[in-house]
């Protein structure tokens, strides 16, 4: 690479790592202050993109009787503005409605919230604006290029470069020179002490959400000239800010800074290096695109567990009110109910969408259960359980495809396979905690995807696999309905067991006083690590069961799209419950399937449903149906 091809690739990272400064900028002021992991971030960014476009094109057409001021460049940056001041507004509005009412929620249901959120605003755009892809017009007055060292680079590349810095300049002086900053900064390393000390830390978070979520439409609208607006915008962005976040630090400005342009950078330059050859392998830096920036992730938490520039965190004062105790759920409990799950199809007859529907609820509690007992008595929230359902999955279809096993052999060596890379991953994951943890999951999460989604000769690439078929005995619905409700019914029964075990019972000491736990001996790392691969394990039975029962598989399996499903399910049937997780798969794999046949706009109707249980039920659907019964046996009593 010549020193010109350099300096031409250096400018283009910079200028992609403009917009993900501000959208990460904006995640990490409201972690920071709020302690929420903002899923609707990326939403944001994508109606800044949205809205600027819908401006520019009022501006040149509709609304204004001077037409083809939006073609001036006075009209792009007022619409880039207004675009932006926008979105802080809509973000004042999420907190106001829905953050506010579940601030005492625990933490994840708020990221339960968020997600709903998602859902809805990606329905609301899709009803305003389409599922096309909206192209943008160029910057005017920053339309042409510059010739730097004899290559030629957008001129509204060179302008992004200078904005990025600007708004940093901006935000560093708004929290060291205003009374603002200060009290964002201090409720950053002591939010309870800002409480007591009389700040009214309503208006603090309102403010702190519209600041954030004004940086992440600026950072959407400042992308209108160089990339189309679409509906996939929010997840794929929310990834990457997310990245950005952790690797500089959460709650550090400068850190996103930093980690923007790192990752922009080397981003850049994969593209630049194209394929090349290494000792003898040919290597394809162009495709690292797809995961480079959380192999980078993964390099810099193994090394700096706490980011670039982030700090361990401030223990609170407030403590809340510890978790209750699990209950064991006697087999007279359960058993009567797989009896009568048993009976379906003799009752129903060859109903082949009950019984798959239920099938589908079946894999999906086993998938549930397994991320629950991360979740729950572990204390280790995962973004990347979907990995271990994809791999094993893939490996059921390779053995059975490829190796030519029988049906049977591979959906047992599947779980074996998956639970061998969760011991892999789990090995650096379980080093981390809190949200540093849940981003390294994700990240290995990504890295399998990524290998499934391009190595074509093995797995198909992104067209998946297909004729993945059980054998012939199992090839009825029926038969496959019974296959799948006995082995999810002892995967599940299995973990539930394995709760009240003593390595259980560790588990759950390690979660609730990790000091007092290593204090009497126990090896709380080793225990996690262990129960990180049985989750793998048993998450990967359900991606096998999934395949077979389907036929076919894609790379789809292990994205992020399904690890935010399972942590939907998890939370909404209930953290602390043992039935929770049955409960919240159950739930959304009916309310998904149902909506999704009724109407366009099901994302939002399942946004709402979500919404509703959050408010009405905090502890989710078990936690709350086991609250109100106890209230009731308390009426009674009296």
């Amino acid at each position: 690479m010549t020193f010109a091809s350099f300096i031409a690739q250096l400018l283009n990272g910079l200028a992609g790592a403009s917009s993900l400064f501000m959208v990460a900028a904006g995640l990490s002021l409201i972690f920071g202050v709020t302690r929420i992991v903002n899923f609707a971030h990326g939403s944001l960014y994508m109606l800044g993109l949205y809205g600027a476009y819908a401006l520019l094109e009022g501006l040149t057409t509709r609304l204004f009787v001077f037409g083809g001021f939006g073609r001036t460049p006075l009209g792009f940056w007022a619409a880039v503005v207004i675009a932006s001041l926008l979105v802080g507004l809509v973000g004042v509005l999420i907190e106001v409605l829905v953050l506010r009412r579940i601030y005492r929620a625990p933490e994840l249901f708020q990221l339960l919230a968020t997600f709903a959120v998602v859902l809805v605003i990606k329905d609301v755009a899709l009803a305003v604006w389409g599922a096309e892809d909206l192209v943008g017009p160029r910057a005017p007055g920053l339309s042409g290029t510059v010739l730097i060292l004899g290559r030629r680079v957008p001129q509204y590349d060179l302008a992004l470069i200078v904005i990025a810095p600007l708004v940093l300049l901006a935000l560093w002086l708004a929290l060291t020179r205003t009374r603002w900053g200060a009290l964002v900064r201090a409720a950053t390393q002591d939010r309870e002490m800002v409480g007591a000390l009389g700040v009214n830390e309503s208006w603090l978070f309102t403010g702190v959400f519209f600041i954030g979520a004004m940086l992440a439409g600026l950072g959407g609208a400042l992308q209108l000239p160089r990339e189309p607006a679409h509906l996939g915008l929010d997840l794929a962005l929310i990834a990457d800010a997310f990245v950005v976040t952790v690797v500089g630090g959460l709650g550090s400005v400068p850190g996103a800074f930093l980690a923007a342009i790192l990752i922009g950078v080397v981003k850049a330059f994969c593209v630049a290096l194209g394929t090349q050859s290494i000792a003898g392998f040919e290597i394809s830096f162009s495709r690292l695109t797809l995961v480079v920036e959380f192999l980078v992730m993964a390099a810099v938490l193994v090394v700096r567990p706490y980011g670039l520039l982030g700090r361990p965190p401030v223990l609170q004062r407030a403590v809340g009110e510890a978790a209750p105790p699990l209950s064991p759920l006697p087999w007279q409990a359960w058993a009567p109910a797989l009896v009568l799950l048993a009976l379906v199809p003799l009752a129903m007859g060859e109903d082949r969408y009950l019984l798959v529907l239920l099938t589908d609820i079946f894999i999906f509690a086993l998938f549930a259960v397994s991320l629950h007992v991360l979740m729950g008595p572990s204390g280790m929230v995962s973004f990347g359980h979907a990995a271990y359902f994809g791999i094993a999955a893939y490996a059921a279809a390779l053995l059975l495809k490829r190796a030519a096993l029988p049906m049977e052999i591979a959906l047992l060596a599947a779980p074996v396979v998956a639970g061998g890379f969760a011991l892999l991953f789990g090995w650096f994951c379980v080093r981390l905690s809190g949200v540093y943890l849940a981003m390294l999951t994700l990240a290995f999460a990504q890295i399998a995807w990524s290998v499934i989604f391009q190595w074509d000769e093995f797995t198909g690439g992104s067209n998946g696999m297909i004729g993945v078929w059980p054998s012939a005995w199992l090839a009825s619905k029926t038969a496959y309905y019974w296959l799948a409700l006995a082995l999810c019914g002892i995967g599940i029964a299995f973990l539930w067991r394995t709760l009240f075990s003593p390595f259980g019972y560790a588990l759950r000491a390690g979660r609730d006083s990790p000091l007092r736990a290593e204090a009497i001996g126990i090896d709380l790392r080793r225990q996690q690590w262990f129960a990180f691969a049985l989750a793998g394990a048993l998450g990967g039975l359900a991606g096998a069961l999934f395949a077979f029962s389907k036929g076919s598989i894609s790379p789809e399996l292990t994205s992020i799209a399904l690890s935010t499903d399972g942590l939907v399910m998890v939370l909404l049937g209930g953290v602390e419950t043992l039935t929770g997780p049955v409960a919240g798969a159950a739930v959304f794999t009916w309310l998904k399937d149902e909506l999704a046949r009724r109407t366009e706009f099901w994302r939002a109707l399942l946004g709402l449903v979500i919404l509703a249980l959050v408010l009405l039920f905090p502890q989710g659907i078990a936690g709350g149906l086991r609250l109100l019964w106890h209230r009731l046996r308390r009426q009674e009593a009296a």
